[in-house]
C-alpha cells in the first residue's frame, strides 16, 4: 500500500483531471461538428484541424504530470522481481530521480525552442494562432512532471511493486 495522498495532491489531480476532461470533450464536439459540417453541408469548420492539433497538444502535456503522479507509465518489472524489498525501494527512488533529471533537461530544451518560436512569431496557417505560448506550456508541463518525480524521489516510502497477476 502506498502512502496516503495529501490534500493538495488530490486537488492538483482533480484540477488537471477536470481540465483534461473538458479539453477531451471539447475536442470530441469539435471533431463531431467538423465531420457533420463537412459531409452534410459541405462546409468544414475553418481551422478545425488546427484547433484539434492544439487541443491535443494541451491535453497530452496536461496529462503528463497526472500519469507520473499516479505511476501509470508503462513499466517493466523484470528487475523489481529479483530485488529484495529495500533494494526495490532504492531502485524506484533512483528511477524517479533519473526521470526528474530527464524531464528537467527536456523542459529546458523545449523552453529554448519556445523562445525561438516566439521570437519568429510563428502562427498556425489558417487561424493565425500564435504557437509560442503552446510550446511554453509544453515546457512548463514537462517541468511540472519533473517536480512530480522529484517529489516521488524524496517522499514517503514508495510502494514496491509485486508481480502483477491478471486473470
Amino acid at each position: 500500500m502506498s502512502a496516503p495522498e495529501h490534500k493538495w495532491e488530490r486537488q492538483a489531480d482533480a484540477f488537471l483531471g477536470i481540465a483534461a476532461s473538458i479539453l477531451l470533450g471539447g475536442m470530441m464536439l469539435l471533431t463531431f461538428a467538423d465531420v457533420v459540417a463537412r459531409y452534410l453541408i459541405n462546409r468544414p469548420i475553418r481551422g478545425g484541424f488546427e484547433l484539434t492539433e492544439l487541443t491535443l497538444l494541451v491535453l497530452i502535456f496536461a496529462g503528463l504530470p497526472l500519469v507520473s503522479h499516479a505511476d501509470e507509465h508503462v513499466t517493466m518489472d523484470f528487475i523489481d522481481r529479483i530485488l529484495p524489498p529495500r533494494g526495490r525501494v532504492a531502485w524506484i527512488r533512483a528511477l524517479h530521480g533519473i526521470c526528474a533529471a530527464i524531464m528537467f533537461f527536456l523542459a529546458w530544451q523545449v523552453w529554448i525552442k519556445a523562445t525561438r518560436i516566439a521570437s519568429y512569431g510563428d502562427t498556425t496557417d489558417v487561424l493565425r494562432i500564435t504557437i509560442g505560448p503552446f510550446v511554453y506550456f509544453m515546457a512548463v508541463m514537462i517541468a511540472l512532471t519533473g517536480l512530480v518525480h522529484v517529489f516521488k524521489t524524496f517522499s514517503a516510502t514508495p510502494a514496491p511493486r509485486g508481480p502483477q497477476v491478471t486473470t
